[in-house]
Formats: C-alpha cells, sequence, structure tokens
C-alpha cells in the first residue's frame, strides 16, 4: 500500500518531535508529551466518526453497500482511537491532577459517552442480520451519533473543566517547538487512519463478497 512508505517516515519524525525537538514543559515535565499522541488520537477519532456521518448520509441517499462498510471500517478505526485517548488521558492526568480519573470533567464525560455511542453501534449492527436493514439502521445511528463530536470539543469552552484552551481564536499557547510537534503527530495519525480504513474497508467489503457467494451456493444446493 503506498500509504506505508509516508506514515512510516511520518511516524519517526512524529517521535522525534514529540521526545528531542519538543522541550520539556517547565511545570509537568516529562509525562507532557503525552499530549502530543493524545491530541493526534483524539483528532484521528473526530474524523473517523466525522467520515462515519458521511458514509452514513451517502448511504442513505445511493443506498451502495460500499458506503455502510466504508462507514463501518471507519467507526471501527474511531472506537480504537477513543480508546487511546481515554488511555493516554489518565496517565496524563495521575501525575498532574493527582487523579486518574476526573469525574464530572465535561471533557472527559462526553469523551466517555462518544466511545459509548460507537459501541451501541456495533451492538446495533451485531444484533440485526446482514442487509439493507442493518446497514440503514446503522447509517441513521452513526449520523444521529456524531452530534456528540462537536460537543467534546466544545465542551472545553462552554463549561468549567480542568482542561486547558491550547488554541484560540487568536492564535495557540504553545511554544513554537510544541505546537509543531503537535501538527506533526496530527497528520501522522491522520496517515494511519486512512491507512486502516482502506485496509478494514477492503477486509469487510471481501467478507461480504464470500458471504453472498455462499449464500448463492447455498440457494443453488437446495
Amino acid at each position: 500500500m503506498w500509504l506505508l512508505v509516508p506514515l512510516y517516515v511520518l511516524g519517526v519524525v512524529a517521535l522525534w518531535a514529540a521526545f528531542i525537538h519538543a522541550p520539556t514543559e517547565r511545570q509537568m515535565g516529562e509525562v507532557q508529551r503525552i499530549f502530543y499522541f493524545h491530541v493526534g488520537a483524539a483528532w484521528t477519532a473526530f474524523f473517523a466518526f466525522f467520515i462515519v456521518f458521511v458514509a452514513g448520509i451517502l448511504y442513505l441517499w445511493r443506498r451502495s453497500p460500499f458506503w455502510d462498510e466504508f462507514g463501518a471500517a471507519s467507526a471501527e478505526i474511531g472506537v480504537v482511537f477513543t480508546t487511546i485517548v481515554l488511555t493516554t488521558g489518565p496517565i496524563w492526568a495521575r501525575p498532574i491532577w493527582n487523579t486518574w480519573w476526573p469525574w464530572g470533567d465535561p471533557r472527559v464525560t462526553t469523551t466517555l459517552v462518544l466511545w459509548l455511542i460507537y459501541v451501541a453501534y456495533f451492538i446495533l449492527r451485531s444484533s440485526l442480520p446482514e442487509g439493507e436493514k442493518r446497514a440503514r439502521f446503522s447509517a441513521v445511528f452513526g449520523i444521529i451519533g456524531f452530534i456528540d463530536v462537536p460537543i467534546v470539543f466544545l465542551s472545553i469552552r462552554w463549561w468549567r473543566t480542568i482542561h486547558p484552551i491550547v488554541i484560540t481564536r487568536t492564535g495557540n499557547r504553545l511554544e513554537p517547538e510544541m505546537f509543531q510537534a503537535m501538527i506533526i503527530a496530527v497528520v501522522a495519525f491522520t496517515f494511519l487512519y486512512f491507512a486502516l480504513l482502506f485496509l478494514r474497508t477492503g477486509m469487510r467489503l471481501q467478507h461480504t463478497v464470500a458471504e453472498e457467494m455462499a449464500h448463492t451456493l447455498r440457494e443453488r444446493s437446495e
């Protein structure tokens, strides 16, 4: 896959930027370096769920099984990256805020809700037989579930939270090297997302074709 070469290069550059290029944060120390991967995973999860949203609309419009499998593949990746966000967050929070999980924090709570929404998305898919009905219900669920993404993003601006606002309308609050490391991490995670998306979509489509062929053979044998 052509994405693997730039993905490898970006991965190496992202590690260099996070651990060598970016300076050590004065108050948080070395643990702050988790920030670059935490933000990269969060951005990728948001983007993945946006693709689920778009794929759902396209499925309802075109009724093509491709968009159903495309959206499901993106949702899988989104859940994985949201899990990374929910895992790296407590590792960062414990030495800084003296708690693994700040219950009641709007950003943490809405992110957990986002994870639960798309876990429920797969529970829904697994509870319905393959076909147009499952694809239609999944598309609608994926479209509605995306509502939580802007809520997660804006939560630190709407409510009081311990999460800092890094990027404001007037600029960002990071040192130049830190901001560069963050952007590189976001780009690297985005390339990783696309590589996984193409891989998983292909696998899901192959599985669908195999199931259809098996079903046709069973009907002929009967």
